[in-house]
């Protein structure tokens, strides 16, 4: 990879004639070595986050991006468009992600498709040798994540999960005060979502849109018909292809949650209500949830822990100050965080102690997953981490569909004395399908 004195070469600027002439040869030299050692990459789903993406790497020096991937022609079309108008080159436009995997020169991928579709690509990734960066949550189930885990293993792939709190200054400098005891030992912590979505309706079976390979969007899930109010981004809200705002939106401070209380396994036990009470509309996941996650640690009085989850995605208020945020309770204190804004330490007697504010930093955490392929360090969101904190979004969706506790042996990821809700852990793939997770 390129050596970061390679740009101090031109300090020099006593230099004679002679010498200037030798150094432009040797200036030009350089900028070709570094070129051909640029991370190569390719971007499949550059439409949504997927262009936030894009935009953050064609402005990278160190990164050439050499594929765009997406089964709708419009949006890769309009993904290569901008590649082209950003560096000057044209990336090669696939629709079909295979393409992009057996190109051995593709260093990584960046994986911002429907989240039914994070373990499938980030697997068959990982076993045609290059690194990913998967967008969270991670995977579609409990079952796809543990898989995901063993294929970044088995290859010895770095796989970083979009969830960029964990390269973000401010988020980074509250989990170590919690670590350094700032509020006291922590016994709970909650998690809310409170955010105003939009209705999206009935509507019935129609014909997809002839820009749109349907069939190539589906992948490994289950064939349905397809429906106006499925595509774009609206996926999140079918059982089928997405994990309801627990796993899209939710995901972000569900990480953090874990982070601060320190969270290195699953829960044992979920309890959850809920379910649709404002939408009127063809959403499957529910807009009103409240969810409880209990740790027994080694059973004893102070080892124990709990975290709750509460979401109510029709009200347009914040809470504590923030519209989706954590609060971690100690027992010397109380840390409030809006990972979108910053956060306020309070000691007791509710006095102000510390504060920062802060924005999540997307450049820092592709900075830290390139870093990771260089150094073969586990990346900041290592997949064994997002692995887990979308485990609590899909425990959180079974308990809340149910409506009842469930039981989890956190050792061997299953629900245990359930026959109804232990299926839910994995899913119904399409029969033989190409993309079909092997041991799912």
């Amino acid at each position: 990879m390129p050596d970061p004195n390679r740009r101090d070469f031109l300090k020099d600027t006593t230099l004679g004639l002679a010498g200037a002439a030798a150094l432009s040869a040797t200036a030009t030299t350089a900028r070709a070595a570094a070129a051909s050692d640029r991370m190569v990459v390719g971007v499949i789903g550059p439409g949504g986050m997927g262009t936030a993406h894009l935009k953050q790497l064609v402005a990278n020096p160190d990164v050439q991006v050499a594929y765009v991937c997406d089964p709708d022609a419009e949006r890769l079309d309009k993904a290569a468009k901008l590649v082209e108008s950003a560096a000057g080159t044209m990336p090669k436009a696939v629709k079909d992600l295979r393409h992009v995997l057996d190109d051995k020169s593709v260093d990584a991928v960046f994986v911002a498709t429907p989240d039914h579709w994070h373990a499938p690509a980030t697997i068959l990734a990982c076993d045609a040798g290059k690194h990913v960066y998967v967008e969270k949550p991670c995977s579609h189930n409990i079952r796809e994540g543990r898989l995901m885990v063993e294929a970044a293993r088995r290859n010895n792939r770095v796989v970083q999960v979009g969830t960029q709190s964990r390269s973000s200054e401010h988020v980074v400098r509250a989990m170590q005060l919690l670590r350094d005891g700032a509020i006291g030992d922590i016994l709970a912590a909650k998690v809310w979502n409170s955010q105003r979505r939009r209705n999206i309706g009935h509507a019935a079976p129609s014909d997809p849109p002839a820009t749109l390979d349907y069939d190539l969007w589906t992948g490994p899930a289950p064939m349905r018909p397809y429906q106006t109010n499925l595509l774009p981004g609206i996926w999140r809200w079918w059982f089928d292809f997405g994990c309801g705002d627990m796993g899209n939106d939710g995901v972000h401070n569900i990480d953090i949650a874990g982070w601060g209380l320190g969270l290195d396994t699953h829960p044992s036990s979920i309890a959850a209500l809920g379910g649709k009470y404002f939408f009127d509309d063809d959403q499957q996941f529910p807009d009103t949830q409240y969810v409880v996650f209990e740790y027994p640690g080694n059973g004893q009085v102070g080892h124990k822990k709990q975290f709750v989850f509460e979401q109510r995605t029709w009200s347009p208020y914040t809470q504590e100050g923030y519209e989706n945020g954590n609060a971690f309770y100690g027992t010397k204190g109380v840390l409030i965080l809006g990972h979108t804004v910053g956060w306020k330490l309070f000691g007791e007697r509710d006095k102000l102690v510390d504060s920062m504010t802060g924005k999540p930093d997307l450049p820092a955490h592709h900075q830290n997953f390139f870093d990771c392929i260089r150094s073969g360090a586990r990346p900041a969101a290592d997949v064994e981490v997002g692995h887990r904190a979308a485990a609590l979004c899909h425990l959180g969706n079974i308990a809340t569909r149910l409506g009842r506790v469930i039981h989890f042996d956190p050792v061997k990821e299953q629900i245990v004395d359930d026959p109804q809700a232990a299926p839910l852990a994995g899913r119904t793939y399409r029969d033989g399908h190409w993309a079909v997770p092997k041991g799912a």
